[in-house]
């Protein structure tokens, strides 16, 4: 039977490790002075040699005649270390092992002394999977075991592991393995097996590997069963759905030099020849910063704009989450892309109308109606700004996953609420624009009973709050983003986003600031506020704005209420009274109420 080439060549001994010098270095010096620990935590990422060196360990500590550290391969120890029979070294999957049944049974059986060799050896894979009652009761036991027993916990997440474990163990970084040493490690494997690769293909798999020596392995034998002979750079292209170099190369040239159409029809092509586009994208990042490091480190000629090519590499790595996370990949790419193309270029909506409409009929290039009809709206050779239009900023809403809020509510209800997307475009946000210039006076005239209006707003949002609206409202919060750079309303989206969204109901928001002074200037801008949140969401709701001193008092005195059975009741509103001022300005009224009429305004 065929043995996979990671299992074939899995190291017998720490001189055969690829990387980990200085694990190896510790290692070996403990079992020279003997002394190691009764627990050892090994972690890191897949394939760096966890699991091999947690079984060298557990061979070379029970040697008779350890050799610099090291199993001598020839005593009764070793030779019975090295045998599948061995019943003293234990491996565990805490994976599929990972109840408190299975860990109590651990323990009933801890205190038998090993068979054959001078220790018993547990080894735990995968440890983080443990449940918190299994962690419990193998504390005590591996804080304290038998002078017979060693453990060796072995994971990839160590942040999922108490504290209290972690602090009883001596902890051990596994760090991922380096492409040189990948690239040794292989053409020495290739040159045992009589296999006929170029060093191109070698690099290109160590590199894939991302520091995975079993990963690189992997891959070998994958080529090995596509190839059946001479494995060649297209054969490992080929196999993993990459683009080829030149494929990538007029890629990029498309997008750096603003070919709508060419870059339109290049993504169309990956689409149809099934490939990976995320894949894609990661390879068009890592093409292109190996194109800049070669230009700035190595001085190497670079055909493309090299100022255009920084700034795209900057914005891809930025999208690169949106794009993993996205729930229709191509559509968010195609976005992606054109959004970055109409922010950095001179494109005009009837060049842009054109690119589309020569794709109208290939059935593989897919836009949403809404994306012609704005582009022919806009014809008259207006700019379009693609990333205020609607369809560009809609499409990760549904899949993103909004974190937990520190405040839970006691109640949840069921109403059924439509998460609105983004649906803006560049007339709305000019409509946002003028409307907010033209009430500026009524904006920034201070209300007198603001506080009132605050209070009254904040209780009726606990009327009919819900976590569930608390979540959905984060990742509309999060689309928000799009439009911060916006020269109109950038600065009232940044307000919104600079609050820590605390309260949503169907008809209100409480936000709260960590300043008393940003509390005031933005309750001066409540109306702008309200309209950009209904522009951009298409929901109609009234923002409560406090500090979050004054949050902290609320939310005691929410729960307080609960406990005591009070009832939260919807109360009516007081109307605004606005103080006219001559000054309009905001810094300079608060000037003046700092230092009086000492201070002169120019």
């Amino acid at each position: 039977m065929y043995q996979a080439l990671y299992r074939k060549y899995r190291p017998k001994n720490f001189d055969s490790v690829y990387g980990q010098n200085i694990i190896v270095k510790t290692l070996k010096n403990s079992i020279i002075h003997n002394n190691f620990s009764h627990a050892y935590l090994f972690y890191g990422p897949r394939g760096t040699g966890k699991t091999t060196f947690s079984k060298i360990f557990a061979r070379n500590i029970n040697c008779l005649d350890p050799i610099d550290g090291s199993a001598c391969g020839k005593c009764k120890n070793c030779l019975i270390s090295f045998s599948h029979e061995c019943v003293d070294i234990i491996e565990i999957d805490a994976a599929s092992n990972n109840g408190v049944d299975e860990i109590r049974e651990l323990k009933s059986k801890i205190n038998i002394v090993p068979s054959d060799l001078k220790y018993k050896v547990y080894i735990i894979d995968e440890v983080h999977m443990l449940t918190d009652s299994s962690f419990n009761a193998l504390l005590k036991t591996l804080e304290e075991p038998p002078n017979h027993v060693v453990f060796i916990l072995a994971t990839t997440d160590p942040q999922k592991i108490p504290d209290t474990i972690v602090s009883r163990c001596q902890c051990f970084s596994f760090q991922p393995i380096p492409t040189s040493i990948i690239n040794e490690c292989l053409k020495n494997i290739c040159s045992l097996e009589n296999i006929s690769i170029d060093s191109e293909t070698i690099n290109a798999i160590s590199v894939f590997s991302e520091g995975g020596l079993r990963d690189a392995l992997g891959m070998l034998d994958k080529l090995l069963s596509f190839c059946e002979g001479n494995i060649k750079l297209n054969d490992f292209i080929e196999i993993n759905g990459f683009a080829p170099t030149e494929i990538l190369k007029n890629f990029l040239s498309s997008i750096i030099s603003f070919d709508v159409s060419s870059t339109l029809l290049i993504i169309s092509n990956f689409d149809k020849e099934g490939k990976n586009l995320v894949q894609i994208m990661s390879q068009l990042l890592d093409y292109s910063r190996n194109i800049l490091v070669d230009y700035y480190i190595s001085g190497n000629k670079c055909d493309f704009d090299i100022d255009m090519l920084l700034k795209f590499s900057f914005y891809l790595n930025e999208k690169m989450f949106d794009i993993k996370k996205s729930y229709n990949i191509r559509v968010c790419i195609e976005i992606t892309i054109l959004n970055f193309i109409s922010l950095n270029s001179n494109y005009r909506s009837a060049n842009l109308t054109d690119s589309f409409n020569n794709h109208k009929n290939d059935n593989s290039v897919s836009f949403s109606s809404n994306i012609s009809n704005d582009l022919n709206n806009n014809s008259n050779n207006e700019e379009i700004d693609i990333d205020n239009n609607s369809n560009f900023n809609k499409l990760n809403l549904n899949s993103c996953e909004a974190d937990d809020d520190e405040f839970d509510f006691s109640k949840e209800f069921d109403d059924n609420v439509e998460v609105v997307s983004n649906d803006i475009s560049s007339s709305d946000i000019n409509n946002i624009s003028s409307s907010t210039n033209n009430n500026s006076d009524s904006d920034n005239d201070r209300i007198i009973n603001i506080d009132e209006i605050m209070n009254a707003r904040v209780n009726n949002a606990f009327v009919n709050a819900s976590k569930d609206l608390l979540n959905k409202e984060k990742i509309i919060f999060e689309n928000f983003r799009d439009y911060s750079f916006d020269s109109d309303i950038g600065y009232l989206v940044c307000a919104l986003l600079d609050s820590s969204l605390r309260v949503v109901s169907k008809d209100y928001i409480i936000l709260s600031y960590e300043f008393d002074s940003s509390v005031e200037q933005n309750c001066l801008l409540l109306h702008k506020l309200e309209d950009v949140y209904k522009k951009i969401t298409g929901n109609s709701k009234k923002i409560a704005i406090v500090s979050d001193s004054f949050w902290e008092k609320i939310k005691k005195d929410y729960i307080s209420n609960l406990k005591n059975g009070y009832k939260y009741q919807i109360v009516d509103e007081p109307k605004e009274l606005f103080e006219v001022s001559n000054n309009h300005d905001i810094i300079s009224s608060n000037a003046v109420d700092l230092f009086g009429d000492i201070v002169e305004i120019e």
